[in-house]
């Protein structure tokens, strides 16, 4: 208690929790703007703790890095733009909600799920800290192999009516995830001789081209983010609250998972995300389904990638150990500050360890509640035309994909999966089984061969191996019940000849990389010929049934509306040809030049245009301090 009591005192010194409310508000920002992310917040604010002691700076680190997933929610709901990785479950049927003009609803569920999973988190890491070592060694490589798996025979549930295309979708998502060195033997896997792809294709760039542009896109048809004009119903934000609470198992189920989860290194808040929303999407509940606006796929997400902070503190205090990237920052800034992380830093350093605890609770509570206070402002928006949102949101997913690694191919990487997540909207693809194909594609390879390295065959044997493999064959064997009962049912593709056309681009795909992996060595080729070899045999099954489903005439209506998301695409390049010949000047010509496009009234259009510049200017230039490509024209002068 007396430890408890000298925590409370240290941190709430003027000082230090004006350190902690500055990093609450440093990440709330950072997590509205798409791409950017914890681990770029941290970068930005560990320079700035050299003469901050202890406490004052890890209020100011921990304090921002526990709050960017709640912010995050804003564009996703909104815009169904992700903030951060972190938010592209949440986007999925919070954006459908603002869609029905439910945006605060959404954004009330999830801001409580965000606080009660963050309060969980660090009570978890509290009670937690002094029996730490079995807790983190509890899971072994196999079980989480055997996880992992299971996460992906979620697929089908999120594949909307045809599983078979969402299983597809979440094996080409996985042979998108093995481009580059393979970690094992250091061979190129579909690099093509580009240095770039050696790291393989940056999550922040995958997920904002198949989640973000192709949800932009959609924007300027619809004229507006929820179909209806008329102004949503009042008390939507106290509703949504109210649900969050109500389904209060829910939020302690995917804490407590998110919690766990993030305490072992190596998984990432994408995959807690993605296997909270896939097990809450197979549990029964009310509301419509999953996709088309139901309130616990914001709840169950929300829920663990807050609660995953707390999490992934426990090995990093504990062994040294990073339990995720920011972690790993975090890691280095306790180097700065003399503290070496280990069994002894509990005795020797008790009151600072509390204080970090008690500082991811209340930055939470902080950051909570200031995105309820914005609540009903921002739940306007929904109402904005869509001729004033898409170009100032495009500036910012162009700018946060460049922040990737300031090269060209960020964009270019951008604009391919953009068209990609447009036509997969536009088809009925399933967006999300691709989204957890490339997020756990390389937990999966990576987890089996640590098992085989550490154990042989033996980790088979696992009782926790065994009870995952029976409970995904019952998985699967309901889901093939499911999938016979409902085969007559299923309502036919749109636009089948067009989706022939997708289908045959795809499944050639596939069939090429299964023809490549023949050359590669054995342990480089092992997993993506697997996946190829499942994926084509998938693959001609949706052949035949594209062919059985083509129609004789052309679906003139959903052609010209690909056409219509590729001239809004066309938008976000004419911004980057821009960004790389003029540099941020960019930025607000692009804007005007939009508005008048769109026949924004001329006051509107420049206080927009300097209020998105100014925004800009501060986050990728003053704040983040790039180094920027020198603009092309600059070369030309003397």
């Amino acid at each position: 208690m007396d430890i408890f009591l000298e925590a409370i005192q240290a941190l709430f010194e003027p000082m230090r929790l004006g350190m902690l409310v500055l990093g609450v508000v440093t990440g709330l920002v950072i997590g509205v703007i798409p791409g950017i992310g914890g681990v770029f917040g941290l970068t930005l604010l560990v320079p700035l703790t050299y003469t901050l002691d202890p406490v004052a700076a890890f209020a100011l680190l921990l304090g921002m890095s526990s709050v960017t997933t709640t912010s995050d929610t804003i564009p996703a709901v909104l815009l169904g733009v992700p903030g951060t990785v972190g938010s592209a479950a949440t986007a999925i049927d919070g954006h459908e909600l603002a869609k029905q003009g439910q945006a605060d609803r959404a954004i009330g569920a999830a801001y409580l799920a965000s606080m009660i999973g963050g309060l969980l988190g660090a009570l978890l890491l509290a009670l937690s800290l002094p029996v730490i070592k079995p807790l983190v060694l509890l899971l072994n490589y196999g079980d989480l192999f055997a996880i992992t798996l299971f996460g992906l025979t979620l697929v089908s549930l999120l594949s909307g009516g045809n599983q078979f295309r969402g299983l597809f979708a979440a094996l080409l998502g996985i042979l998108i995830s093995f481009v580059g060195l393979d970690p094992y033997e250091s061979a190129e896997r579909w690099t093509f001789g580009e240095i770039y792809l050696w790291d393989g294709i940056p999550t922040p760039v995958f997920f904002l081209g198949i989640f973000g542009l192709s949800e932009l896109t959609g924007l300027i048809a619809r004229g507006r983010i929820q179909h209806s004009a008329a102004a949503p119903a009042p008390g939507g934000m106290l509703r949504g609250m109210r649900e969050a609470l109500a389904n209060w198992p829910s939020v302690f189920r995917y804490s407590a998972m998110g919690a766990l989860l993030g305490a072992v290194p190596g998984v990432g808040v994408t995959v807690i995300e993605w296997i909270a929303y896939g097990d809450a999407a197979r549990r029964k509940g009310d509301g419509p389904d999953f996709g088309k606006g139901n309130i616990r796929a914001v709840i169950a997400p929300e829920s663990a990638n807050n609660a995953k902070e707390g999490g992934a503190l426990l090995p990093t205090l504990a062994f040294g150990v990073p339990g995720s990237a920011t972690m790993a920052v975090l890691l280095g800034a306790l180097a700065i500050h003399g503290l070496v992380p280990g069994p002894r830093m509990l005795a020797d350093n008790a009151p600072l360890m509390v204080t970090m605890i008690l500082t991811i609770a209340l930055a939470n509570v902080i950051g909570t509640g200031i995105c309820l206070g914005l609540t009903p402002a921002l739940a306007r928006i929904a109402q904005v035309p869509a001729t004033r949102l898409v170009p100032p949101a495009l500036v910012f997913v162009v700018l946060g994909a460049y922040q990737s690694n300031l090269d060209l191919r960020d964009l270019l990487a951008l604009f391919a999966f953009g068209a990609l997540g447009i036509l997969f909207k536009r088809f009925g693809w399933s967006r999300p089984a691709l989204a957890l194909g490339f997020v756990l594609g390389p937990n999966l390879e990576r987890f089996f061969f640590l098992s085989y390295q550490i154990s042989g065959w033996s980790w088979l044997a696992q009782p926790l191996v065994l009870a995952m493999a029976a409970v995904i064959a019952a998985t699967l064997l309901r889901q093939l019940a499911g999938w016979r009962r409902g085969r007559k049912a299923s309502a036919p593709d749109p636009a089948p000849r067009s989706n022939l056309a997708l289908v045959l681009a795809l499944v050639f795909a596939v069939a090429a990389a299964l023809f490549s992996t023949f050359a590669m060595p054995f342990a480089t080729g092992l997993f993506p010929r697997i996946a190829a070899i499942a994926g084509t045999i998938l693959g001609a099954g949706l052949l035949g049934q594209a062919f059985s489903n083509r129609t004789a005439a052309p679906a003139q209506g959903t052609l010209a509306g690909v056409r219509g998301d590729f001239r809004v695409l066309g938008l976000g390049i004419l911004f980057s040809v821009l960004l790389l010949a003029l540099g941020l000047v960019a930025v607000p010509l692009f804007l005007i030049a939009a508005g008048i496009r769109y026949k924004v009234p001329l006051r509107p259009n420049l206080l927009g245009a300097a209020s998105v510049t100014a925004a800009a200017f501060a986050v990728f230039r003053v704040l983040a301090s790039n180094t920027w490509p020198e603009p092309f024209f600059a070369r030309l002068l003397p």
